[in-house]
Protein backbone atom coordinates (compact mmCIF):
# COMPACT_ATOMS: atom_id res chain seq x y z
CA UNK A 1 0.00 0.00 0.00
CA UNK A 2 2.54 2.30 0.70
CA UNK A 3 4.34 1.98 -2.39
CA UNK A 4 1.30 2.42 -4.28
CA UNK A 5 0.57 5.64 -2.08
CA UNK A 6 4.34 6.74 -3.01
CA UNK A 7 4.39 5.85 -6.71
CA UNK A 8 0.85 7.92 -7.05
CA UNK A 9 2.76 10.95 -4.95
CA UNK A 10 5.60 10.87 -7.75
CA UNK A 11 3.34 10.59 -10.10
CA UNK A 12 1.37 13.39 -9.22
CA UNK A 13 4.42 15.78 -8.25
CA UNK A 14 5.88 15.48 -11.51
CA UNK A 15 2.65 16.21 -12.96
CA UNK A 16 2.36 19.11 -11.17
CA UNK A 17 5.90 20.40 -12.18
CA UNK A 18 5.42 19.54 -15.87
CA UNK A 19 2.08 22.35 -15.18
CA UNK A 20 3.52 25.01 -13.57
CA UNK A 21 6.36 24.71 -16.26
CA UNK A 22 4.04 25.43 -19.16
CA UNK A 23 4.95 28.86 -21.18
CA UNK A 24 2.74 31.78 -20.55
CA UNK A 25 1.26 33.76 -23.31
CA UNK A 26 0.65 37.57 -21.86
CA UNK A 27 -2.64 39.60 -23.60
CA UNK A 28 -1.84 42.59 -21.48
CA UNK A 29 0.76 44.77 -23.56
CA UNK A 30 1.67 46.70 -21.19
CA UNK A 31 1.95 44.15 -18.34
CA UNK A 32 4.14 42.09 -20.80
CA UNK A 33 6.82 45.39 -21.57
CA UNK A 34 7.19 46.26 -18.08
CA UNK A 35 8.24 42.26 -17.87
CA UNK A 36 10.23 42.34 -20.83
CA UNK A 37 11.94 45.31 -19.08
CA UNK A 38 12.36 43.95 -16.10
CA UNK A 39 13.95 40.76 -17.27
CA UNK A 40 15.98 42.28 -20.36
CA UNK A 41 13.90 40.16 -22.90
CA UNK A 42 12.36 41.06 -26.33
CA UNK A 43 9.06 40.47 -26.73
CA UNK A 44 7.58 37.85 -29.18
CA UNK A 45 4.34 39.45 -30.58
CA UNK A 46 2.31 36.54 -31.83
CA UNK A 47 -0.67 37.82 -34.18
CA UNK A 48 -3.47 35.25 -34.79
CA UNK A 49 -6.84 34.01 -35.96
CA UNK A 50 -6.83 31.55 -33.32
CA UNK A 51 -10.10 30.04 -34.08
CA UNK A 52 -10.15 30.47 -37.72
CA UNK A 53 -7.28 30.85 -39.23
CA UNK A 54 -5.45 27.18 -40.63
CA UNK A 55 -1.53 28.68 -40.55
CA UNK A 56 -1.67 29.71 -37.14
CA UNK A 57 -2.96 26.21 -35.75
CA UNK A 58 -0.50 24.90 -38.07
CA UNK A 59 2.51 26.56 -36.27
CA UNK A 60 1.09 26.38 -32.81
CA UNK A 61 0.94 22.86 -33.60
CA UNK A 62 3.78 22.17 -35.13
CA UNK A 63 6.21 24.64 -32.96
CA UNK A 64 4.84 26.78 -30.31
CA UNK A 65 3.07 24.26 -28.34
CA UNK A 66 6.40 21.89 -28.45
CA UNK A 67 9.10 21.73 -25.91
CA UNK A 68 11.98 22.55 -27.77
CA UNK A 69 10.05 26.36 -28.29
CA UNK A 70 8.63 25.93 -24.59
CA UNK A 71 12.49 25.75 -23.44
CA UNK A 72 13.46 28.19 -25.59
CA UNK A 73 10.91 30.94 -25.10
CA UNK A 74 11.37 30.69 -21.32
CA UNK A 75 15.28 31.63 -22.03
CA UNK A 76 15.06 34.16 -24.68
CA UNK A 77 11.24 36.01 -25.12
CA UNK A 78 8.03 37.38 -23.16
CA UNK A 79 5.31 35.96 -24.90
CA UNK A 80 2.24 38.23 -26.33
CA UNK A 81 -0.87 36.34 -27.87
CA UNK A 82 -2.77 39.26 -30.22
CA UNK A 83 -5.66 36.81 -31.60
CA UNK A 84 -8.69 38.13 -33.68
CA UNK A 85 -10.42 35.66 -33.56
CA UNK A 86 -14.25 35.50 -35.48
CA UNK A 87 -16.31 33.42 -32.42
CA UNK A 88 -14.25 34.03 -29.20
CA UNK A 89 -15.65 36.44 -27.11
CA UNK A 90 -13.13 39.38 -26.27
CA UNK A 91 -13.11 42.70 -24.10
CA UNK A 92 -14.06 45.81 -26.03
CA UNK A 93 -10.42 46.87 -24.18
CA UNK A 94 -8.39 43.86 -25.88
CA UNK A 95 -9.90 44.15 -29.34
CA UNK A 96 -8.86 47.74 -29.34
CA UNK A 97 -5.46 47.04 -27.75
CA UNK A 98 -4.50 44.10 -30.62
CA UNK A 99 -6.20 46.32 -33.50
CA UNK A 100 -3.84 49.21 -32.88
CA UNK A 101 -0.53 46.65 -32.36
CA UNK A 102 -1.81 45.16 -35.36
CA UNK A 103 -1.65 48.78 -37.44
CA UNK A 104 1.29 49.50 -35.90
CA UNK A 105 3.39 46.88 -36.90
CA UNK A 106 1.32 46.63 -40.07
CA UNK A 107 0.54 43.02 -40.45
CA UNK A 108 -0.97 41.78 -43.36
CA UNK A 109 -1.46 37.68 -42.88
CA UNK A 110 -1.69 35.46 -40.35
CA UNK A 111 0.01 33.92 -38.38
CA UNK A 112 2.91 36.97 -38.20
CA UNK A 113 5.08 36.97 -35.54
CA UNK A 114 7.25 40.48 -34.71
CA UNK A 115 10.36 40.16 -32.03
CA UNK A 116 10.25 44.03 -30.78
CA UNK A 117 11.85 45.49 -27.73
CA UNK A 118 8.94 48.03 -25.99
CA UNK A 119 8.89 50.67 -23.36
CA UNK A 120 6.40 52.56 -21.55
CA UNK A 121 7.57 56.09 -20.87
CA UNK A 122 6.13 58.20 -17.55
CA UNK A 123 3.11 59.51 -19.57
CA UNK A 124 1.60 56.44 -20.56
CA UNK A 125 3.22 56.43 -24.27
CA UNK A 126 4.10 53.06 -25.51
CA UNK A 127 7.09 52.85 -27.89
CA UNK A 128 8.94 49.93 -29.68
CA UNK A 129 12.20 48.97 -31.38
CA UNK A 130 11.09 46.37 -34.24
CA UNK A 131 13.84 43.26 -34.38
CA UNK A 132 12.37 41.33 -36.85
CA UNK A 133 9.36 39.10 -38.31
CA UNK A 134 8.74 35.86 -39.31
CA UNK A 135 5.75 33.71 -39.85
CA UNK A 136 5.17 30.11 -41.01
CA UNK A 137 8.31 27.82 -41.11
CA UNK A 138 8.01 24.74 -42.63
CA UNK A 139 10.58 22.33 -40.87
CA UNK A 140 9.09 22.08 -37.25
CA UNK A 141 11.10 23.44 -34.11
CA UNK A 142 14.03 23.66 -35.47
CA UNK A 143 13.72 25.15 -38.60
CA UNK A 144 11.40 27.57 -37.08
CA UNK A 145 13.92 28.49 -34.09
CA UNK A 146 16.70 29.08 -36.24
CA UNK A 147 14.90 32.12 -38.01
CA UNK A 148 14.32 33.24 -34.47
CA UNK A 149 17.68 32.85 -33.26
CA UNK A 150 19.03 34.99 -36.62
CA UNK A 151 16.86 37.57 -35.82
CA UNK A 152 17.60 37.84 -32.23
CA UNK A 153 21.51 37.43 -32.30
CA UNK A 154 21.34 40.41 -35.14
CA UNK A 155 20.70 43.24 -32.29
CA UNK A 156 22.92 41.78 -30.08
Amino acid sequence: MKKIFLTLLVVLGTIAIQAQETTEWHTDIKKAIKLSEETKKPLLLFFTGSDWCGWCVRLQKEVLKTPEFEKWAKENVILVELDFPKRTKQTPELKQQNAELNRFFKVRGYPTIWFTNGNENSAGKISFEALGTVGYVAGGPSKWLEKANTILNAKK
